[in-house]
């Protein structure tokens, strides 16, 4: 296999870990990013034992040196990077009106600015090798709700910030898209509905039966299928799809 480097973030759990496992499969190196130290070095190891190069780093993307950081550890010792998938941040789903400016700044801090900065730091190396971006956003960008309007409001903003990234990319030979999540189990997911089923004293079980009927879908999705499409997304027959919005969602958005 031609020696090929993957940059992913969020990858010590849900999506972003599991989308650094598939990858694992189709590059030569990954590296991982990341604030959980010990679960981001068990990936590592998980990717390691698999035969694939990896590289953890234990960083916060919020901070703003923090893009600098990683794509210097990456290109010192690897000397290139040929995709990178931006999954981390998890914005906090509190209520319009409730809201401060601190919670606002926190939430975009690392799914926006830390997505972006550090595309923007890994552009030269991308274009050097004609490589890929993938941001994800989610369903809330087309279903904002008054409950979690920064969920919404972000996953917006970052399905037009890959647009602009993917015009540019036109020119200089660089492949943008978002993948837009729909409700995925991971522990995050799991988490809310625990939070949901003790308010409304019912069981979890119950919870997840009386989301997926509001939602209208027949089931939950999995890290592992959304991995699979930024697999896709990546890889050399998707390279002149660009400036998209992949949504996999179950049925979820009805809309045109």
């Amino acid at each position: 296999m031609t020696e090929s480097v993957a940059i992913v973030t969020g990858a010590s759990s849900g999506i972003g870990r599991a989308t650094a496992l598939r990858l694992a499969r189709d590059f030569t190196t990954i590296v991982l990013v990341a604030r959980s130290g010990e679960k981001l070095r068990e990936a590592g190891r998980e990717i390691d034992a698999g035969g694939t190069t990896p590289l953890a780093l234990d960083l916060d993307l919020a901070a703003p040196d923090a893009a600098d950081g990683v794509v210097k550890a990456t290109l010192d010792r690897f000397g290139r990077i040929d995709a990178l998938v931006n999954v981390a941040g998890a914005v906090p789903g509190i209520d319009l009106l409730e809201m401060t400016d601190q919670q606002w700044d926190a939430g975009l801090a690392l799914k926006f600015h830390g997505a972006r900065r550090l595309t923007i730091r890994a552009w030269d190396a991308l274009k050097t090798s004609q490589g890929a971006v993938v941001f994800t956003s989610g369903n809330a960008a087309v279903l904002p709700r008054a409950g979690a309007a920064a969920v919404g409001t972000i996953n917006a903003a970052i399905e037009a910030l890959a647009k602009a990234f993917a015009e540019r990319g036109i020119d200089d030979g660089v492949q943008v898209n978002c993948v837009s999540p729909g409700a995925i189990m991971t522990g995050r997911r799991l988490a809310m509905l625990e939070k949901a089923a003790a308010a409304r004293q019912v069981d979890v079980e119950t919870a997840k039966a009386g989301f997926l009927r509001q939602a209208g879908i027949k089931r939950f999705g999995s890290a592992e299928e959304i991995a699979d499409l930024i697999a896709f997304a990546v890889s050399p027959p998707a390279h002149w799809m660009t400036g998209t919005v992949l949504r996999m969602d179950g049925g979820e958005i009805r809309t045109v």
